[in-house]
């Protein structure tokens, strides 16, 4: 096996049509649009149809990112969907891709790193394509948060929209590519923001259907003052580890979950604002979808370009 340079080829995105407010919110549980906005820089967020799930956002943004890179399905030989929010538990979000695809026998598995996800399944993706284990590899961010927001909560009913973002990848020219990366988990800070059943732990019941356990549970400040510190040592740290400084990089393109995190990480960074990517304004959290959607936009609206096509 050969070692090569591997990089985006294509990106694609997908968001549902339906937009809900702050406005909206305001109806249902006590807030304002301008305490949202003070505290997340939030407007809005989209949410999918009743009709829908993650896999049919996921396959609208893998078809666009395919057309975008002008590869062909059967010229994939690995999927993986990063997604906190799958159809169902199993099959895989990926597999289910992989048939609305019509695509060809091949690898496919889903990863779940919430937030995180989709920065880790494009690091995973790339190595097997480093290796040269395989050629081209379609990596889906995706998530249906809204299928898992307690509405009757306040505190976290404002912050989660639905997405999916999707990206080929495949060889590049030398000093192009992925340059550098940091991964990191800290599983001490687990019980801070969970989904508390559905799993081994707490098998649905009428017990935990009643307590609302089937939704999302976050401590907002604790989870906030770790994502501040976390946020900006990774970007610091992935910055070295490709051999840059703050000043090489053109877009830091964020993890989409508040506006304050974002403008801390960015002072972490040395960064302007100017230099950053920024649309949760428009779509909230959108967890594993946030990043590829924030890119897909940047290049869209030409704050970054790719510089290589297949």
């Amino acid at each position: 096996m050969t070692s090569r340079n591997v990089g985006i080829l294509g990106m694609g995105m997908y968001v549902p049509e339906k937009v809900i407010t702050n406005a909206d919110l305001e109806k249902i549980v006590d807030t304002s649009d301008q305490w949202i906005v003070e505290r997340t820089g939030i407007r809005q967020r989209r949410m999918l149809p009743d009709d829908w799930a993650t896999s049919d956002m996921a396959v609208m943004a893998a078809r666009q990112a395919l057309d975008n890179a002008g590869v062909t399905v059967a010229e994939i030989d690995l999927i993986v969907v990063a997604t906190a929010t799958p159809d169902t538990f199993f099959p895989s979000v990926a597999c289910l891709v992989q048939n609305k695809l019509n695509a060809p026998n091949m690898a496919a598995f889903d990863l779940v790193a919430g937030c995180s996800g989709f920065v880790y399944a494009l690091v995973t993706a790339s190595q097997f394509l480093i290796s040269g284990s395989y050629q081209r590899a379609l990596v889906i961010g995706a998530d249906a948060l809204t299928r898992v927001t307690n509405w009757q909560d306040r505190n976290t009913c404002i912050l989660f929209g639905d997405g999916a973002g999707a990206v080929v990848l495949g060889e590049v020219p030398a000093g192009y590519g992925l340059l550098g990366f940091e991964l990191g988990a800290d599983g001490s800070g687990g019980e801070l923001l969970k989904l508390p059943a559905g799993g081994s732990r707490l098998p649905a019941s009428h017990d935990t259907v009643d307590q609302r356990l089937h939704y999302i549970y976050m401590n907002g400040n604790e989870v906030y003052k770790f994502a501040v510190k976390a946020m900006g040592e990774a970007a610091v740290r992935s910055v070295e580890n490709a051999g840059l400084t703050s000043d090489d990089i053109r877009l830091f393109i964020p993890h989409q979950a508040n506006m304050r995190i974002i403008q801390a990480a960015a002072k972490r960074l040395k960064m302007p604002m100017d230099r950053v990517m920024v649309n949760l304004d428009r779509y909230g959290n959108t967890s594993a979808a946030s990043i590829p959607m924030a890119l897909c936009e940047a290049v869209a609206e030409g704050k970054v370009c790719l510089l290589y096509t297949s």
